[in-house]
């Protein structure tokens, strides 16, 4: 078993991390990057919880542990399917544009565009956050217990005090240049960055927690919560509007479908385009089986990279609000589209020729204007849980605040961080994801359930960004191309590519390979680094049994429950 967190292990400190991240249970499940987000979703669960009921709760206490990844001042897709009714939506709480955005927002004076840093870290790159609104909603409509109580948790742990993990250590190290004034004062005290082992007390976002048990989630977009947000988005010269928070609008989605070797994927619909692009990706690898190759073979490494440059080429091009946009969702999928996109695909070397192709040949529609854009944006972070109650329904959330800390700005005296998603929207504008009023950027939240004969048997999702999607169709081939048990599955070693000649990798894949890679006109970095987080739990229905892993690259934590842990 490798560990990717980029330390050496000991045999005993191997053993504890697995068990920790992996479970067993009959009645229920929860899967979540933070042992302390897991324990609560867990405890909601055996005190009659639903699977919403426990992803709201995993949600707030997040918040906590992970508050540079995720958070309320950010976004987030939650999928839910309904047992009952054999149903599955999305609660899309993504990011809304406020009034005052324009195409030109991220240009400078000279017409040029603003550096990546520059940009992201300021007023103007914060969105509307949208994850309350979402959790809102799915508890109006499947919650069993009181908003109040599925808070308290979350606000016992901020009051209480966490112990920084290495995960947050290394964000602190890793993303300083991103915090603003106020979060640089408080998670460097005195200066010097909170390490491994600290305890970290979060009086202010205990408040904030408070009001919103004390007065609902309607507290977040009126009231003291918004002043609060506007007022500090004024000083770092940001344009939000009390009437932008107001007038936040959710919607509920039905998610985009596909097929891959028998099983039917249920995933994310846009504004984000990792649902469509994890199953373009996936029936442009049909055309080929990968099940006849070894899983750490040149041939698998080089089929799943064309077909990734092939997918994100079109992803770039074609991928849009379709609020505002025509998007050619059908042609993408077409079969006759997918034939012609894996002809691309030669086995002899990279194909330096790979672009974007024209799916509305096979969509009736208006072709959008592609506009190219700069390459200069870092790497996104972002969190990911999923949970089964005892009836069968399954939550599934992949929610951020975009980059590490996201715009660095944290709201005075309410002790949370505000996302930087306005970046996701184009900074040349004219294409398909420019920046417009009440729109949502492109995203790559990618939360997946598989279905085999019309029932779930797998819920998984990564953060990561763009490498959410490699992230995602990776592990679904390792556990069907590759027949690995769900474990094995998510730290099989990845990599990922979007339209260049550049991988990404993780430590572990074969080197005999990569070198065939490379004389095949591929690059690869020069180290290996994490690609995602997967969470993920299977459903083994002829056995009764649920399979849950979290992946090492963060401290996750796999709970199972069964019947007799129940209360009564």
């Amino acid at each position: 078993m490798g560990y990717r967190r980029g330390k050496s292990l000991s045999k005993d400190m191997e053993k504890q991390s697995y068990e920790r991240e992996t479970a067993v249970g009959t009645t229920g499940m929860v899967v979540s990057p933070h042992s302390d987000a897991t324990d609560i979703g867990e405890k909601i669960l055996k005190e009659g919880g639903n699977a919403v009921d426990a992803a709201a709760a995993i949600q707030f206490a997040l918040n906590v542990v992970e508050p540079m990844m995720t958070g309320i001042g950010g976004s987030g897709f939650l999928m839910v399917y309904d047992n009952e009714k054999k149903d599955v939506k999305i609660y899309d709480g993504h990011t809304r544009a406020p009034k005052g955005v324009h195409p030109k927002m991220f240009l400078d004076d000279n017409g040029e565009i603003i550096d990546f840093r520059k940009r992201s870290t300021h007023g103007t790159a914060v969105g509307i956050p949208g994850i309350l609104k979402a959790m809102d909603t799915a508890l109006n409509d499947y919650g069993s217990k009181p908003l109040a109580d599925l808070i308290q948790p979350a606000i016992e742990a901020a009051e209480s005090g966490i112990k920084v993990n290495w995960v947050l250590e290394e964000a602190l190290q890793n993303f300083h240049y991103r915090l603003g004034d106020e979060a640089k004062a408080f998670y460097y005290p005195e200066g010097k960055s909170l390490k491994e082992g600290d305890k970290l007390v979060k009086e202010d976002l205990a408040k904030t927690f408070r009001i919103l048990q004390k007065k609902g989630i309607s507290a977040f977009y009126e009231g003291e919560i918004a002043k609060a947000i506007v007022s500090n988005l004024k000083e770092e010269g940001g344009f939000m509007t009390l009437e932008d928070l107001k007038n936040y609008r959710l919607t509920i989605d039905e998610p985009i479908w596909g097929e891959y070797k028998g099983y039917k994927i249920a995933s994310s619909a846009p504004p984000s385009a990792g649902g469509l692009t994890v199953i373009q990706i996936l029936k442009i690898l049909e055309k080929f089986d990968l099940s006849q190759y070894d899983a750490r073979s040149w041939e698998k490494y080089y089929l799943i990279t064309e077909a990734m440059r092939l997918a994100f080429a079109d992803k770039i091009a074609y991928s849009g609000d379709p609020e505002f946009s025509s998007l050619p969702i059908e042609g993408l999928l077409h079969d006759d589209y997918i034939a012609e996109r894996a002809k691309a695909i030669n086995f002899e070397r990279r194909n330096d020729a790979i672009d974007f192709g024209n799916p509305w040949k096979y969509q009736d529609g208006k072709p959008n204007q592609v506009i190219r854009q700069p390459g200069d944006a870092e790497k996104s972070e972002t969190t990911h849980f999923t949970v089964i109650d005892q009836w069968g329904n399954i939550a599934a959330c992949t929610s951020t605040v975009e980059h590490p800390f996201g715009s660095g700005i944290m709201v005075k005296g309410y002790g949370f961080m505000l996302n930087n998603e306005l970046t996701d929207f184009d900074a040349n504008p004219g294409g398909i994801n420019e920046p417009q009023p009440d729109k949502r950027p492109v995203s790559c939240k990618s939360p997946t359930f598989l279905f085999k004969d019309d029932k779930p048997v797998l819920t998984l999702g990564s953060p990561g960004g763009p490498t959410i999607i490699g992230s995602v169709f990776q592990t679904i081939v390792n556990l069907i191309d590759h027949e690995m048990n769900l474990k094995e599955a998510i730290e099989e070693p990845r990599i990922f590519a979007s339209t260049g000649p550049l991988i990404e990798w993780e430590s572990g894949i074969d080197m005999e390979a990569k070198g065939e890679m490379e004389s095949m006109g591929f690059e690869f970095g020069d180290e290996p680094s994490r690609i995602g987080n997967v969470q993920a739990i299977q459903i083994d229905r002829e056995n009764g049994r649920l399979y849950g892993a979290a992946d090492s690259s963060r401290e996750g934590k796999a709970a199972g429950i069964k019947e007799d842990q129940l209360k009564s």
